[in-house]
């Protein structure tokens, strides 16, 4: 086997719960093979680069294997090689900032001052 369709690599590895997903990821742009947007049917290779725009945050993934049924985690773990950089350090949040109980519903003042608190 020398190529593999995106969709179904990116269905096979887990990055997507479902195919259709995979395939409307590659529709919307969302799945990237050696840099270029991929369309459902673009064969995959081993070596090849796929960025995946997953969950809010685009992954980097290098083809090891080509597999096009799905299997278990642990085994779709081998077919690829993760080069995703470390999220940066979460900055400081402020703690939660709590009423006396009984004191009445917070004024447009009081719910300003909170919203900047949390950094809003």
């Amino acid at each position: 086997m020398t190529g593999v369709r995106v969709d179904a690599w990116a269905w096979a590895v887990r990055l997507y719960k479902t195919r259709s997903a995979a395939s409307d990821a590659c529709k919307a742009g969302h799945l990237k093979v050696n840099g270029d947007r991929a369309k459902p049917s673009q064969q995959v290779k081993v070596g090849d680069e796929v960025r995946a725009y997953v969950g809010g945050s685009e992954k980097i993934y290098i083809a090891r294997k080509l597999i096009v049924k799905r299997v278990g985690a642990a085994v779709a773990a081998e077919c690829f090689e993760d080069r995703t950089p470390p999220p940066p350090p979460k900055a400081e949040t402020p703690s939660d900032v709590t009423r006396e109980r009984g004191s009445g519903r917070p004024t447009k003042r009081d719910r300003r001052l909170l919203e900047q608190l949390r950094g809003r």
